[in-house]
């Protein structure tokens, strides 16, 4: 879900921090590009974006010359803006660009004179398409800015969600599940759209040091308003996402990497139902402690500006 190096995207960290700590692992790796690769060095000749772009958006899969001579070749996505497509499957990956906070894929109505509407024209597109294919799977939109967090270090990018909603509604689809990096820990949060339950999960905890904490110590469930309920959270272990789909259902799972290889009981899960957008009431599972019980901060909970959106 983005920042594959830090803390500037340039080629000169991609071996210890990508291919390195990978060199055992098998697959393919898709890859969100997150604020931090996008960043380089001022005064630095490398354009955003490059080593990126050499590594994940090649025309061809080769070796790449950042490899250190590992066999690990090159990815083909199209661009930073993308869509995976799978049999019971389609992630639509959106790049929210190279501020600290919050994210922005558009120009904002004349309010950012850097970007244009490319994006969202993209998302309209893809997910009407998901409508003209008749595709019963599930749709994922990926992008490395939250637009929800409770961490004390990121806000969430309400104008980059209400971007995301245009689209939405242009396109008359919504996805199952949003999927963002950026915050430091785990949290998942249940958004109502139009009776539709559309977790947001912020899976940022896979690697980077240290870990961030929360606003405060919430008792989940923790409804923030009529449309959004924040219902677990992590903010002490590192971990990462297992997501199960078939053709009627989505589970998502949060792991603990302090589980190891052979504890495979999640600390939290979510199943959503494909057909009618709900999610499943779920039991935590045996001896997992909830967010509120694991994770300490120090401040309260504010209505801030990071958790507010425009009318749908």
């Amino acid at each position: 879900m983005g920042d594959v190096v830090y803390y500037f995207g340039e080629a000169t960290y991609y071996y210890d921090q990508f291919f390195e700590p990978y060199r055992d692992y098998p697959a393919p790796i898709f890859a969100i590009a997150g604020n931090h690769d996008g960043v380089v060095y001022p005064k630095d000749p490398a354009p955003t974006l490059d080593a990126y772009l050499r590594n994940f958006c090649s025309a061809n899969a080769v070796q790449s010359t950042d490899s250190g001579n590992l066999l690990r070749t090159t990815m083909i996505q199209p661009g930073v803006y993308f869509t995976l497509e799978a049999p019971f499957v389609r992630i639509l990956g959106l790049y929210s660009n190279v501020l600290e906070d919050p994210g922005v894929i558009s120009g904002e109505n004349g309010n950012n004179t850097v970007l244009d509407n490319r994006q969202i024209a993209f998302l309209t597109a893809a997910l009407k398409r998901v409508k003209s294919d008749k595709f019963a799977g599930a749709v994922i939109i990926a992008v490395h800015h939250p637009p929800f967090t409770g961490g004390v270090e990121h806000g969430g990018s309400p104008l980059m969600l209400a971007d995301i909603d245009v689209a939405c509604t242009a396109a008359g689809v919504w996805p199952h599940a949003v999927f963002s990096g950026h915050a430091h820990n785990y949290q998942r949060y249940t958004r109502t759209v139009n009776k539709l339950q559309i977790p947001f999960i912020v899976a940022g905890c896979g690697g980077h040091n240290p870990l961030s904490a929360m606003r405060d110590t919430f008792r989940t469930p923790f409804k923030i308003d009529n449309t959004l309920t924040l219902e677990s959270y992590d903010a002490t272990d590192f971990g990462y996402l297992r997501v199960i789909v078939n053709a009627t259902t989505m589970t998502v799972e949060f792991h603990p990497q302090s589980d190891g290889g052979t504890t495979k009981t999640p600390n939290d899960q979510v199943t959503i139902a494909l057909a009618t957008h709900t999610v499943s009431k779920l039991s935590r599972p045996p001896g997992k402690l909830s967010g509120f019980t694991r994770c300490l901060a120090s401040s309260r909970w504010h209505r801030l500006s990071s958790l507010r959106r425009r009318p749908l």
